[in-house]
């Protein structure tokens, strides 16, 4: 692994930098994500960014891309999160689907969608987990029969980040119900407007709308819109959990970024004294522990970029990877927390001593879903034990 960035690399980064710093908006200028309003918020920044032609930057110049390779790509996410950008909007179609598309889609596929999905005009959702399957994908019961010219979708998924109000859906479902579970399961991508979807948005804790719960009831997909062949949506699928879990959804930069804002709320804690106890040393080692993970992880990610350039394919390892990422954002806001002490955890705090504290909760909140989405841990482990390591079946 060669950390030894090349002038051109240099000169793309200074670039990124300094149209980040001219273009992204300042904090609280966008509304929450999980809103109607704040959706069509991001989307306009979205927007900007494919302008600027800074999306994706690793995609083809014909979709809006700058046609570079994934250590620019890694090098525009360090100045997008040291610029404070925002959560991206198109996130699940340009971090998820977007790969998949590249591997298994065809040339129509290709050109209907990519364009759509950098700009924001289009956003996508995830039609995966169902009420009586989670991270046992292959137990799904939504089902796709065959018509003339296509395909009858019925079922239900749950918990579709950005389903409340995305355009277009990729979901798999059970296309031959006598086949094995792992078997019979084909990758369509559907319009959220199409009849017969129905669309109910789940409120959250803060009571905004992250999630959906989406009903389809005979809803027509035409067979141009199977991606990579019948019967072939388990293989299709892990592809998809595989930037899930690996490289592309979760960049090192966002925690070497939190990390480093730990690192200073560390250094701007006063240090007191309770009966001979310092709290702020009983958390230091926490602090460099969290810090220390987040350097590694981005170690890691570019040893990882390294070789998938050079036509590695990430497998199974693409399990560790997400276990240790989850794991590091829930101890960086952990951290954090116990740094600011009594108060942290309450809404109604929102400033103590110049400190953001909402900043910190809400990371927090939403980190502890980490070790759940794309895939629990529990399950994570069972593949590495299984497909890394080894081990029988427990």
């Amino acid at each position: 692994m060669d950390l030894t960035f090349t002038e051109p690399q240099q000169a793309f980064r200074q670039e990124a930098r300094a149209w980040l710093e001219a273009n992204v908006p300042k904090p609280g200028t966008l509304r929450s994500l999980d809103t109607k309003e704040g959706f069509e918020d991001h989307r306009v920044f979205e927007r900007t960014l494919f302008d600027g032609r800074w999306s994706v930057v690793s995609w083809p110049e014909a979709f809006g891309g700058r046609d570079v390779g994934i250590m620019e790509w890694l090098i525009f996410e360090e100045e997008y999160y040291r610029a404070g950008g925002p959560r991206r909007v198109s996130q699940n179609g340009i971090f998820l689907l977007a790969p998949t598309l590249f591997e298994f889609g065809t040339e129509s596929q290709l050109t209907r969608y990519m364009s759509k999905m950098a700009s924001g005009e289009e956003i996508w959702c995830q039609g995966w987990s169902e009420p009586d399957a989670g991270s046992d994908l292959a137990g799904i019961r939504s089902k796709a029969t065959k018509v003339d010219g296509g395909w009858l979708l019925n079922g239900q998924k749950t918990w579709c980040s950005r389903g409340a109000f995305a355009h277009r859906c990729f979901g798999i479902f059970r296309s031959d119900p006598e086949a094995d579970r792992h078997r019979g399961l084909t990758y369509y991508l559907i319009d959220m407007a199409a009849p017969g979807v129905t669309v109910r948005p789940i409120g959250q804790l803060d009571g905004e709308t992250g999630f959906a719960e989406v009903f389809f009831d005979d809803v027509f997909v035409a067979d141009e819109d199977v991606l990579g062949g019948i019967g072939e949506g388990w293989k299709v699928a892990m592809a998809t959990a595989g930037s899930e879990r690996g490289i592309s959804l979760r960049s090192p930069a966002r925690y070497t970024e939190a990390a480093g804002k730990l690192m200073d709320l560390l250094a701007a804690t006063s240090a007191g004294d309770v009966n001979g106890f310092d709290p702020r040393a009983a958390i230091a080692d926490e602090v460099v522990r969290a810090y220390l993970d987040a350097e590694a992880y981005k170690l890691h990610t570019y040893m990882t970029a390294t070789k998938v350039r050079a036509g590695h394919k990430v497998g199974a390892e693409a399990s560790a990877t997400k276990i240790f990422w989850s794991e590091v954002d829930v101890n960086i806001h952990q951290a954090a927390l116990r740094l600011l002490g009594e108060g942290a955890d309450l809404y109604e705090a929102v400033e103590r001593g110049g400190v953001d504290l909402s900043e910190w909760l809400d990371g927090y909140l939403f980190a502890l879903s980490g070790p759940i989405y794309a895939g629990t841990n529990e399950i994570q482990r069972n593949v590495v034990a299984e497909r890394m390591l080894g081990l029988p079946r427990g």
